[in-house]
């Protein structure tokens, strides 16, 4: 779900190339740059890498771009596993198609963001960037890639979903990049080394083929004959989340809070002890929901720190978001909003 945060750009176009954002938040100084298909990269972990990423992306693929001056606010919480550092670069992108009077069909802007902002180093997917495009107020989406696909899923009306944070800043960009890039890396040579001793018929170029021609089920049998430790808990949790995804939508679609409340518990069960991306505050939130009444919560984002989301009815909800509070220092309710938009300044 886009939640009913976001990160505003305030700009004028430029006669020029040159990119120049000023942050609101002090602690983030003043960047500038020259759009270009090459832009050499800030320091590691600097914001300014953002926008750059985008600017560089978005030249390769449609040209020359024009420059843009502006103001940058957020009201997203920065390294918690909301998504800040994939809304920032969403929000330069439509800067600066909208100050080159240019366009992009919104698929193919959420696969080349997801391409480009690699440019910071880290192998992230592109779910981040597809929601912040395709976000619809009121409902869930599912996404499916190769080729991408948003399906809406409505809401329950009894339903409150609630995000609280660690207060540890999981920083993908910065001190966390290493361990989610091995995590991709590790997942890659699960899959290989199971796909070479069990999948006839040639290469298997992702997850989504490899269930294509060998069922779930199958998979996580036959999987300890071909991997052990590490190899076998990150490619038993990648099959097994796929599979909660597909159960997820039904129980939403039914409205059967028990079930899918339980796939929560199940997944953050497999980010904890697989995938091992959990610590001991998330799992600590995720006990406190549970405790005070919420039907399921797990930790959202890559890990590593930053928040959980938590699942209630709409009677129990303050009883959890209180629970929460109590030791969170950030506890917000989610608010299924729309995706990213241009809002002409008149």
């Amino acid at each position: 779900m886009a939640l009913d945060r976001e990160v505003a750009i305030a700009f004028r176009q430029r006669t020029d190339r040159r990119v120049e954002l000023h942050n609101l938040e002090d602690r983030f100084a003043p960047m500038a740059f020259e759009a270009a298909e090459d832009i050499p990269p800030d320091a590691a972990g600097a914001w300014g890498n953002y926008p750059r990423a985008a600017a560089q992306a978005l030249w390769r693929e449609i040209g020359p771009l024009t420059g843009i001056e502006g103001v940058l606010g957020s009201t997203v919480p920065v390294a918690a596993g909301l998504s800040s550092s994939s809304a920032l670069v969403v929000a330069s992108a439509i800067a600066l198609l909208e100050a080159s009077g240019r366009e992009l069909e919104r698929k193919r802007l959420m696969g080349l963001l997801a391409e480009g902002e690699r440019y910071v180093g880290l192998q992230g997917g592109g779910m981040d960037q597809a929601i912040s495009l395709g976000g619809v107020a009121g409902q869930a989406l599912r996404i499916d890639f190769r080729p991408l696909r948003l399906t809406p899923v409505p809401l329950p009306a009894d339903w409150q979903f609630m995000v609280a944070s660690t207060g540890i800043e999981a920083a993908k960009a910065a001190g966390a990049r290493e361990a989610y890039n091995a995590r991709v890396l590790e997942c890659r040579e699960a899959l290989a080394r199971f796909a070479g001793r069990f999948v006839a018929g040639g290469p298997v170029s992702d997850y989504a083929e490899l269930l294509r021609r060998v069922g779930a089920d199958e998979v996580l049998a036959l999987a300890p004959d071909a991997l052990s430790g590490t190899p076998l808990r990150r490619f038993r949790h990648v099959v097994s989340e796929g599979r909660r995804v597909d159960e997820a939508q039904v129980a939403m679609e039914r409205g059967d809070l028990v079930a899918f409340g339980g796939l929560m518990q199940a997944s953050h069960a497999s980010l904890r002890d697989d995938y091992d991306v959990s610590c001991e505050e998330l799992d600590r939130l995720v006990l406190i929901a549970e405790e005070s009444g919420a039907a399921g919560a797990r930790l959202t984002g890559a890990g590593f720190g930053g928040c959980i989301v938590a699942l209630a009815t709409r009677a129990r909800a303050a009883v959890v978001h209180d629970a929460l509070a109590a030791v969170s220092p950030l506890v917000l309710t989610a608010v299924p909003s729309g995706g990213a938009s241009v809002i002409p300044w008149r």
